[in-house]
């Protein structure tokens, strides 16, 4: 059964903003706003706010014909610095909705940089919603939109109609797709920029994508889970956003106000550093490793003194050297030399169980070991 198209639009529990921006050009970091446009859709109904910006630099005159937007029209408006706190305000907690998001989001989130403030909010694209909806569809603009799902403009390239269009195709998708089909492509598309804490989308592109491990912290620094990947950031992303999240990933994350990670090189140095990190930590959302009938503690060590493995990270190409001695994991270096200098500052390593349980079935089935001494006085040579 199709939900009746001539039904009302039940406005949405939380509050949601549509908005649209006129600039000088489409060069970010360069070009600048000329106006803004929001329309403010929550339950207590629709509110419209607009402004014109002076960018403090000229308008390219085929922009001008392009929104009737002149230079005698921003000279006497407020600069984006003067209205940036009021705007953060009337944005702050809610779903940004922009048609080609990416660019409306990356010139606000520039602006706000300018002016030292911090523009991260959840960002739905209406060309990728209406790419999701209607797949059998070729075009996606915004003047394709009008003429397939009869929109009425107020006027074209100007920030406030241009929004307003986005709120009359969000009521009409809403009144012409059932609810559940519109959660599951609205999950689909909304990119999730604020996802635990202090850890947002920002954060979460610094991590590698290779190969390396991290450590989720919570209140007063108490470390909550640590865990590895050969696809890091993929991994912790998974953890803290998503429609397939588990329960414990969901209970997790809002537990979550701090992350660390590490480049590992490899898979091998992975799983070193994340025992190390349970072993040493003990988050309170890893399981305690449990004893096994194979474990030798104390085990004597099979090497004159301390060797380097050496791997390769197959996403990033990069070699790293994983550091070991006397079954202690001492960390990873990225050439022979700096592996040297780290065992050097080491302090007399302790036999660790974890890193006996890793490698000493991979050394006796013939994993290559490089000891440590021969080969720094050999590239000291």
């Amino acid at each position: 059964m199709h939900p009746d198209p001539s039904a009302s639009y039940a406005y949405p529990s939380e509050p949601i903003v549509f908005v649209d921006l006129e600039t000088t050009g489409g060069t970010f970091g360069v070009d600048r706003i000329t106006e803004i446009g929001v329309v403010e859709v929550g339950p207590a109904g629709v509110s419209q706010w607009t402004s014109l910006v002076n960018p403090q630099r000229p308008i390219p005159s085929f922009v001008q014909q392009l929104t009737g937007i002149t230079d005698a029209m921003v000279r006497e408006a407020p600069t984006f610095e003067q209205l940036a706190s009021g705007l953060l305000d009337r944005m702050k907690g809610r779903l940004f909705i922009a048609h080609n998001a990416h660019f409306d989001h990356s010139f606000l989130k520039d602006e706000f940089r300018r002016v030292d403030l911090r523009f991260a909010p959840d960002v739905l694209c209406t060309v990728q919603l209406s790419r999701a909806v209607y797949p059998a569809e070729s075009r996606h603009g915004l003047d394709a939109l009008v003429a397939r799902h009869a929109l009425v403009p107020a006027a074209r390239h100007r920030a406030l109609a241009d929004a307003d269009l986005l709120w009359q195709f969000w009521q009409h998708l809403h009144r012409a797709h059932a609810p559940d089909v519109m959660r599951t492509h609205l999950e689909r598309v909304t990119r999730r920029f604020h996802l635990a804490a202090h850890i947002d989308e920002d954060t979460i592109e610094q991590i590698v994508s290779g190969c390396g491990v991290y450590m989720f912290y919570g209140d007063d620094d108490a470390p909550l889970y640590a865990g590895r990947s050969v696809r890091l950031r993929q991994r912790v992303r998974s953890h803290l956003v998503g429609p397939r999240r588990s329960a414990k990933d969901l209970r997790l994350s809002a537990l979550v106000r701090r992350l660390e990670w590490k480049a590992t090189g490899g898979e091998i140095g992975a799983l070193l550093a994340e025992a190390q990190w349970i072993a040493s930590a003990r988050p309170a959302h890893n399981r305690a490793p449990k004893s096994r009938s194979g474990d030798v503690r104390g085990a004597p060590w099979p090497y004159a003194g301390a060797i380097a493995i050496e791997e390769c990270d197959a996403a990033s190409g990069q070699r790293a050297w994983h550091v070991i001695d006397n079954w202690r994991y001492l960390g990873t270096a990225g050439t022979l030399e700096e592996a040297g200098a780290l065992r050097a500052s080491a302090d007399s390593p302790a036999f660790e169980l974890s890193t006996y349980r890793i490698l000493s079935e991979r050394l006796a089935r013939g994993l290559v070991a490089t000891p440590l001494v021969a080969a720094t006085l050999a590239s000291a040579i």
